[in-house]
């Protein structure tokens, strides 16, 4: 069912910006972004971490070619030398964990190379962490982080957001949720969509060759049996970038991803504190060591025990307005291979 409220003038790209600030729906969005901004910084606050600065180029993209990746990198030539713009710098917050206390956070762009559609952008805000510790305690960080936004979100403009799109009740349901948010391993999630509807599991799980995968379908359905917000555990090695740690099993990773709205809204996991199964995992997705240099260095001469979360910002913000259409999403429109006249 078409959403009224939903302006979709995103499709007159030409013309956007003049309807953009003329909407009702733009100048919420804009104090939705603005809370987000000031309220992940007091959440970090609270929690005894600090932000750090870092560039939007890289030299080490965190989703190479090759197994495990969802993402095309986007380069760019910058007097003569081949850099990449971000795409995330979980990288470089692992860099920083090693310079501090408890851990390290920001809320910076990302640049991804596909098209943009339903559920993805071209350029769009993460708000990424990383702290010292294992899977569980980071998977722990985001549950309070996302009640902590809801919160906020329904004390500070609850009242617009329900003038707008009628109904705030998914949101007080996450800011009142009680307790760790449902966990699921992809073994157990399987496994529970083959008992809900066998004959079509290849609707819900993308088998592809030695790794599985969830589809926007699968994802949905999960969902569905787990009230509208679920955590999913454990992906395949194959189906994550190299960096998520192996856990015991040696088939499967320390990893997560958590569903709400539209389907992965979280990514997280645990990373590699031993040197050799970091090379052992770069091995496995075929992902060339001299690419990674610096960061395999690092790890042999200062390794720890680190995980980390990219919160995809746009995605939660689809949630709060319930809206199927991340392109809705953008002050200012961006997309690959087209000019855009602001």
């Amino acid at each position: 069912m078409k959403k009224e409220y939903v302006p979709n003038i995103w499709k007159d790209k030409n013309s956007f910006y003049l309807k953009a600030l003329d909407s009702d729906w733009y100048k919420l969005l804009v104090k939705l972004e603005n809370l987000i901004s000031v309220e992940t910084t007091n959440f970090y606050c609270n929690e005894g971490m600090i932000t750090m600065h870092f560039p939007v180029t890289t030299g080490s993209i965190s989703s190479p070619m090759g197994k495990g990746s969802d993402s095309l990198p986007v380069s760019v030539d910058l007097f003569g030398i081949r850099t990449y713009l971000a795409d995330s710098m979980q990288f470089m917050l692992e860099y920083g964990c090693r310079l501090t206390d408890k851990g390290v956070y920001y809320v910076m762009p990302s640049f991804r190379g596909e098209k943009a559609d339903e559920r993805h952008l071209c350029q769009f805000f993460h708000s990424e962490s990383e702290i010292k510790g294992d899977l569980n305690d980071v998977m722990n960080l985001v549950d309070r982080y996302i009640k902590y936004l809801a919160k906020e979100v329904v004390n500070q403009l609850g009242e617009e957001i329900k003038n707008m799109v009628g109904d705030i009740s998914h949101i007080e349901k996450i800011a009142n949720y009680n307790g760790e948010f449902p966990r699921i391993s992809f073994d157990d999630a399987e496994t529970l969509l083959k008992e809900k509807d066998p004959v079509n599991i290849d609707k819900y799980i993308e088998y592809n060759d030695g790794w599985r995968n969830i589809t926007r379908a699968g994802e949905t359905k999960v969902m569905e049996l787990f009230d509208g917000v679920v955590w999913i555990t454990n992906y395949d090695l194959l189906a994550v970038p190299f960096y998520q740690k192996i856990d015991n099993d040696g088939k499967t990773a320390k990893n997560a991803d958590l569903l709400m709205g539209i389907g992965e809204t979280v990514g997280c996991g645990e990373r590699h504190e031993d040197y050799n199964q970091l090379l052992e995992s770069l091995e496995k997705h075929n992902v060339d060591e001299s690419e990674y240099e610096w960061y395999v260095n690092m790890k042999k001469e200062f390794p720890l025990q680190t995980a980390g979360f990219g919160l995809g910002i746009e995605r939660l913000l689809m949630w709060i307005l319930k809206c199927d259409d991340i392109r809705n999403m953008q002050i200012c429109l961006r997309f690959n291979g087209e000019e855009i006249c602001m």
